[in-house]
């Protein structure tokens, strides 16, 4: 029996377990010796042992079977097909999912910050990698990844990725090195991916670290994240993870971009959606205050949180009220994820969804767990 059932599940969000060798054979000889070692933070000491643990497993029924019995108690690179592409088939039966958005987890840190060439060069290996992952089945969608520091190079770079299969571009949310996403020299990525019908993305830690680290200097010991390090989200850093694509969207609804390219979608993934309630309202008053000052904002012909409702999708945290938000900004807007194999999705992230939607009619149910993604993707394009 699956872990999901009795209606179609699509997961908006999940990942792949990098291995330090797993982006590198992709890479292009000449760029491959100036990529940098995979950085895996504090989890770097676990993952020997971890990948010992997978190899021993392929030869063993029984460390198998043990393996698909802990489908949602293993996390990161012990869990079921978080490195093995034929264990991630086996992963999506178990778990009953119909399609699955895969972004990878640490590959950025091969190349990021790098000279252009090199980072355009490691966004053709990773993007080459990912697809290669999702090829084995139709089910799983990879999402490419492409910063925007040179939009020429940016360009090229999603031509690529649509080529080698990617559903979906993952770009981060912090603003490309002295130009707004909204600057005419990106109109051709936003139009291609139009045409293509395949969204752009936003993912947490796509925008840097919004709080700032003084913060964290309070005179008390220091916290730990899920894992145990402090690297990813602690209770400080949920508070503002929003901020960065909040931003980031902001100013793509507000320059005209998604009224510039109506069919062009967006997801915002693992940076919860609670914030998007309040967010609607101040996009419209933004809209309305300033629209005397900044013409180009009268010149809008639908309200600005329209264009959020008809091309902009979010994904909650099984933490928060998804019924009083849909009750709130509308059943259009949400999306299901399990960020599986990774801890943050908690082990069972259904029964957590559920539970905040106690009061939800069936329509907006089957909206959340598979109609908003469709949109996005467009799948019945």
């Amino acid at each position: 029996m699956p872990y999901a059932e009795g209606r179609t599940y699509y997961d908006a969000d999940s990942h792949l377990m990098e291995t330090q060798e797993w982006m590198l054979k992709y890479a292009d000889p000449d760029i491959r010796k100036e990529l940098r070692p995979l950085y895996l933070g504090g989890a770097g000491k676990l993952v020997e042992g971890a990948i010992a643990r997978i190899e021993g497993r392929r030869d063993s029924a029984e460390a198998q079977s043990l393996a698909e019995e802990r489908l949602m108690q293993n996390k990161g690179w012990l869990a079921l097909g978080a490195t093995d592409p034929q264990e991630r088939k086996r992963a999506l039966d178990l778990l009953g999912f119909h399609k699955q958005l895969v972004f990878s987890t640490f590959a950025p840190t091969h190349f990021e910050g790098l000279e252009n060439q090199i980072v355009y060069g490691g966004v053709l290996a990773h993007n080459r990698a990912i697809s290669d992952f999702c090829a084995h089945d139709k089910r799983l969608i990879g999402v490419g990844y492409v910063p925007l520091y040179d939009a020429e190079m940016a360009l090229g770079s999603v031509t690529q990725a649509l080529k080698l299969g990617c559903g979906a571009i993952l770009v981060p949310s912090y603003p490309p090195k002295g130009k707004s996403p909204s600057h005419p020299d990106y109109f051709p990525i936003w139009a291609l991916l139009q045409e293509a019908r395949v969204p752009f993305m936003l993912h947490v830690g796509g925008g840097g670290n919004p709080l700032n680290r003084s913060f964290n200097n309070n005179g008390k010991p220091p916290t730990t994240d899920f894992i145990g390090g402090g690297e990813n989200i602690r209770s400080k850093d949920y508070m503002v993870l929003h901020n960065p694509p909040e931003a980031f969207l902001s100013v793509m609804v507000l320059d005209g971009i998604f009224e510039r390219f109506p069919r062009l979608m967006a997801g915002c993934i693992e940076q919860g959606a609670m914030w998007v309630v309040p967010w609607l309202k101040r996009l419209d008053l933004c809209q309305q205050m300033f629209a005397k000052t900044e013409p180009a904002l009268k010149e809008l012909p639908m309200p600005a949180s329209d264009y959020v409702r008809r091309q902009i999708r979010f994904t909650p945290f099984p933490t928060e009220p998804v019924g009083w938000m849909i009750e709130n900004a509308g059943e259009e807007l949400f999306l299901f994820s399990s960020d599986y194999p990774h801890p943050e999705g908690g082990r069972d992230p259904l029964r957590r969804f559920e539970a905040s939607m106690s009061g939800v009619g069936q329509r907006a149910k089957t909206r959340f767990y598979s109609e908003n993604f469709a949109a996005m993707m467009s799948l019945d394009a």
